[in-house]
């Protein structure tokens, strides 16, 4: 297959971009105690990220303790034995530094950003709460106040998120995505002072996460300083493996909803592999080519050439067991969610039957060719790319194959994998309508 000019001229900044580092640049090492590191010198600027991705998420958890994975999030700054509450954040500003945190069905992330000469506060500040994190009750009750408001404010402003809620309960009926992350709220308000601490020791063992360092620091500082401050933290087991497998699918689900809406939301979603799976790149190809950019699949012929919808976007979850792809739109004044849906299902099944041209496809790879290289021209895209490669693909090297396992999607795998997975009987589709009764 021929590629265009600037097709060619992204794989030339593209591979420059990676040429600056290769695989055996990244040192890896593992404590005693199970924590993995991987360890990126780039000296470019004088700062450095280290992130922790620990293995635990909505999947690990069951009916009744809903939501602990993400109220952790939360706990994790609000205090330990040395550095109190609120000590965290005080500590990493004053030397500079800033941090966040993210919480999804798979993962709990953790990321400081900060000069290099404050590598030794930041393993200090996270030596702290990994091993001696403070559950007190009253802090407890004061984050308890804080997810149920995130909660219910989430919902009553995010017609997303009250939709997507609804259909990832239909769409899974045994496997643990079905819950959402920030958990039911009658499991928020009861969770218990032992549900805590038993959750805490579980996940928060070393074993459990991988470390990455990225930026202006040195391999034997890394390593000094975890042999100094994380091997002294003993290691609790590995947690449970999730054992539940969802069954697949075998017929349409429907799932309808009210809100105080002017017009209706829908959101079909239809069940793919995990994210280590073959056709990931596909996938993650035909979701640029649905909404990415106004001359994408969707957005131009439901927004931008009609006014059948006011706003779409897709997207793919990551997971470590098989997850859902979602096609979300709004619909337009006066056009109702059937209308809506066949337009969506007509878009679709032109992928189906007919092959993307060569042209098409090319632009969508020069797209997510042109993301994926921004992103890790930066450090902190380097340190957040290179964990999310090692947690869920099960290596960090499959992230330098990327650019090439992206060119090699052809039109006939685009077209395989739309046939393939969005059927009829592997969807679930949720309508969101205008609550008339108000």
């Amino acid at each position: 297959m021929r590629k265009t000019i600037l097709g060619l001229a992204l794989w030339l900044v593209g591979f420059a971009t990676l040429a600056q580092n290769s695989p055996d640049d990244v040192k890896t090492f593992t404590l005693p105690n199970g924590m993995k590191f991987l360890v990126l010198e780039d000296h470019s600027i004088p700062t450095a990220n280290m992130y922790f991705f620990w293995k635990v998420g909505a999947r690990n958890e069951v009916h009744g303790i809903t939501g602990l994975s993400h109220f952790f999030e939360h706990m994790m700054f609000n205090g330990a034995k040395k550095y109190g509450p609120k000590q965290f954040d005080r500590v990493m500003e004053a030397n500079g530094g800033s941090n966040n945190a993210y919480t999804t069905e798979n993962v709990t992330v953790y990321t400081d950003w900060f000069q290099k000469d404050a590598l030794e506060t930041m393993f200090q500040l996270e030596a702290d709460r990994i091993a001696d994190l403070s559950i007190d009750s009253t802090m407890v009750q004061s984050e308890r106040g804080v997810v149920l408001s995130e909660r219910s404010t989430g919902l009553e402003n995010s017609n997303y998120r009250t939709i997507s809620e609804l259909v990832k309960g239909v769409a899974f009926q045994e496997h643990p995505y079905m819950f959402p992350v920030i958990g039911f709220e009658s499991d928020i308000k009861s969770w218990t002072q032992e549900d805590l601490e038993n959750y805490f020791k579980t996940y928060y063992s070393p074993n459990n996460a991988t470390v990455v360092v990225v930026g202006d620091i040195t391999l034997a500082q890394v390593k000094k300083l975890a042999d100094q401050y994380m091997a002294p933290i003993p290691a609790r087991g590995l947690p449970p493996k999730v054992r539940t497998v969802e069954p697949e699918q075998n017929g349409e689900r429907r799932v309808t909803t009210y809100k105080d809406i002017t017009t209706p939301n829908i959101l079909l979603a239809y069940h793919t592999p995990e994210t280590s799976h073959e056709d990931y790149y596909a996938l993650d190809l035909l979701n640029n080519l649905l909404t990415s950019g106004n001359s994408s699949r969707l957005t131009k012929a439901l927004v931008m050439d009609t006014t059948l919808a006011s706003q779409v976007f897709s997207f793919m979850g990551d997971g470590f067991d098989p997850n859902l792809f979602y096609i979300y739109g709004v619909a337009g004044n006066g056009v109702s969610a059937q209308e809506l849906e066949k337009a969506i299902e007509a878009q679709i099944d032109d992928l189906i039957q007919n092959e993307v041209s060569d042209r098409e496809l090319q632009k969508v790879k020069n797209q997510k060719l042109m993301e994926f290289y921004r992103t890790i021209e930066t450090i902190n895209g380097k340190a957040n790319s290179l964990g999310t490669y090692e947690v869920f693909f099960g290596d960090y090297r499959k992230l330098y194959d990327a650019p090439k396992l992206y060119e090699k999607v052809t039109p006939a795998d685009v077209k395989r994998v739309a046939a393939k997975y969005f059927t009829e009987r592997n969807r679930t589709v949720g309508y969101l309508l205008p609550d008339k009764t108000n």
